[in-house]
């Protein structure tokens, strides 16, 4: 009998041509003998690099840092159109390079990590935008992808409010499955992406 790794599930071939996992801080330790050809990786801005990616073998890998936060706060990075840029040239790049098993990490795997994961799966499948939610949902049940990027996703790639759709499905699947994140977020400032059941 196979145990499958919570943290990474095979994408079919038509989203993406690779293995995406996404996990948080905590758990980096035990993908690095997971053959991981490429990293993404987001921090709050003042956060130190990670000094596991040392032991990891060879891999390609970005940073990213931006607070994540879904309205303005005083003092914060926000994500802005040009992270959703950054993503978007990302999948682009990813079209023409050989990627074997793509990580996406932020701090807890929740919130940054999802929304870039959702963003790459649905760029070049529109009309797919729940299956890619579903898929987010079998990789990470904890997802909690963040509005605001994806919201900002949706307007470039034209989605007229699919992508953001899809998003609150899967937003209102986890608050059911998780209560206590849907009321970590409801007094975080994320109060608005937690529907009334």
């Amino acid at each position: 009998m196979t145990t499958t790794d919570p943290c990474t599930t095979p994408i079919p071939t038509d989203l993406v041509p690779y293995r995406i996992t996404i996990c948080g801080l905590r758990e980096l330790m035990i993908h690095a003998e997971k053959g991981v050809s490429h990293v993404v990786t987001i921090l709050d801005p003042s956060h130190p690099d990670p000094e596991v990616f040392e032991i990891y073998p060879a891999h390609q890998r970005v940073v990213w840092r931006f607070d994540d936060h879904v309205t303005p706060v005083d003092g914060a990075v926000m994500p802005d159109e040009q992270t959703v840029d950054r993503i978007l040239d990302l999948g682009e790049t990813f079209r023409t390079t050989t990627v074997e098993h793509l990580l996406i990490h932020c701090h807890a795997g929740v919130s940054r990590s999802t929304a870039t994961a959702a963003i790459l799966m649905a760029q070049f499948n529109p009309g797919r935008e729940e299956e890619v939610f579903e898929h987010i949902r079998r990789i990470r049940p904890r997802a909690w992808p963040n509005s605001l990027l994806v919201t900002m996703a949706d307007e470039k790639l034209g989605r007229n409010g699919a992508l953001v759709a899809a998003m609150a499905k899967l937003h209102d699947m986890t608050a059911r499955d998780y209560p206590e994140l849907a009321e970590y977020l409801r007094i975080h400032g994320r109060a608005h992406e937690v529907r009334s059941p």
